[in-house]
């Protein structure tokens, strides 16, 4: 059966620590992980290269535990390694539905997972193989969307897939404003001025800069990472605009 035409070749999808916790407050639930799981085969039949960073709000956010009397820079460094069980744990489902996947953590713990190397995560993903990148950049202060786009940039991805809770980017907060609307595209110069907490400003700017598009798309919508890569509209297009 030949595979659909995608639009983008190579893509790195970002996943947020909150799409692992589901409905519950903290920790992992299953039963989303694989529905996830369910979403990403079903984007692999496009044929693309997918590698992933994920996020640990579900575990521990550096900035909450700042609030909580902690060094910012040890809960940084805390929020990275639950990046890390999230990844494990997303790889292991994956592999559990037969999809060949690597952790490549950017702090060591080669127990668990291989030391981030650019070349060897594209040599996995021209095998055939998801990359899932775990421990953010391995800095504190930068958080997981930077990561996301500082990897975008390093493995030649065409895209970034943004998988949020909401169905795009939005003037203001839809879960707090009925009236908010929805850009289907929107600049990433734009993004910034407006403050629009999509995504964060360095992570706006690297992927201005590296002309990498980003697509933000609600996770719960059954068949959107599908969509996004072979090009059918898709929650918003955040780009450079000319």
């Amino acid at each position: 059966m030949p595979k659909p035409r995608r639009r983008y070749r190579r893509v790195l999808l970002k996943l947020s620590g909150e799409v692992f916790g589901g409905k519950r407050e903290t920790g992992i639930d299953a039963s989303n992980l694989k529905r996830i799981v369910g979403e990403i085969k079903k984007a692999t039949t496009t044929g693309a290269q997918i590698a992933i960073v994920v996020g640990g709000g579900n575990i521990f956010r550096g900035a909450t535990g700042a609030g909580n009397g902690i060094d910012r820079t040890t809960g940084d460094y805390m929020g990275m390694l639950a990046t890390v069980i999230n990844a494990l744990a997303l790889q292991d489902a994956l592999e559990h539905v037969g999809i060949p996947s690597r952790v490549q953590s950017a702090i060591e713990m080669r127990q668990v997972a291989e030391p981030y190397i650019r070349r060897r995560a594209i040599r996995h993903l021209e095998k055939g193989r998801i990359i899932i990148f775990g421990a953010g950049t391995g800095n504190p202060y930068f958080s997981t969307d930077t990561a996301a786009a500082l990897r975008a940039a390093e493995i030649d991805a065409n895209v970034m897939l943004k998988a949020t809770k909401v169905d795009g980017v939005f003037d203001k907060d839809p879960m707090k404003h009925k009236n908010a609307r929805k850009y289907s595209k929107i600049g990433y110069m734009e993004l910034v001025r407006n403050r629009l907490k999509i995504m964060d400003s360095t992570a706006a700017t690297l992927c201005m800069d590296n002309g990498i598009p980003t697509i933000v798309f609600d996770l719960m919508k059954t068949g959107n990472i599908y969509s996004a890569i072979v090009g059918k509209p898709t929650g918003t297009l955040v780009y450079n605009k000319g």
